[in-house]
């Protein structure tokens, strides 16, 4: 039991670890905070957030779609975020009859607009997928924000690059998961008004 304790206390304790170096990274701060004008401002000229991810990361974009769609902290109107994980049949028509790799890069071609922001998460940054997707954001004029971990990565070639400051993947998608609940809340502050208090 001790042992597992230990173990736990090491988790909890390397987590708190990655999040402080976050903390004390003021370009990377200022980079979520940046990030977070250019969704309010998508949203005001009513345009809409594209997610997509592969994994753990899918699982993330389609988690923050919801926050936008329904609601974070407030009672609000509705905002248009798609994750662009959720449709098997989208994906598997995609997969079939033009492989993996055109997963969301269709999608976007489809459902993407000039002004629109797509956010591509991935701890690796090296999904070929994304980086399909960056290519046809860049035709259509969407800005491009990628949520990676540390090392340099082809996922650089995004607008908007925030690196996490771990290469561990559990580490870098508890942190994806907090910088994208900064966005959600940094929005609904600026559209719809300050936080309820508790």
């Amino acid at each position: 039991m001790e042992s597992t304790i230990a173990r736990v206390k090491g988790q909890v304790g390397e987590s708190a670890r990655v999040k402080e170096a976050l903390l004390q990274d003021a370009g990377t701060l200022e980079t979520i905070a940046h990030v977070s004008g250019l969704l309010v401002e998508t949203y005001r000229r009513g345009g809409k957030s594209l997610w997509a991810g592969n994994g753990g990361s899918a699982a993330d974009a389609q988690h923050m779609a919801a926050e936008l769609v329904n609601k974070f902290r407030l009672n609000r109107s509705g905002l248009p975020a798609m994750a662009l994980t959720v449709d098997t049949s989208i994906l598997t028509a995609i997969g079939n009859d033009y492989g993996y790799e055109q997963v969301f890069a269709r999608q976007i071609e489809a459902c993407g607009a000039p002004g629109d922001v797509f956010v591509g998460i991935s701890t690796s940054g090296g999904s070929a997928n994304l980086l399909a997707a960056l290519e046809v954001c860049r035709k259509k004029g969407i800005v491009t924000v990628a949520l990676v971990g540390a090392a340099p990565c082809p996922m650089d070639a995004y607008d908007h690059v925030i690196h996490i400051p771990s290469t561990d993947t559990p580490r870098i998608q508890e942190c994806q998961t907090l910088i994208g609940h900064i966005f959600c809340d940094e929005v609904e502050q600026a559209l719809f008004g300050a936080r309820p208090q508790k």
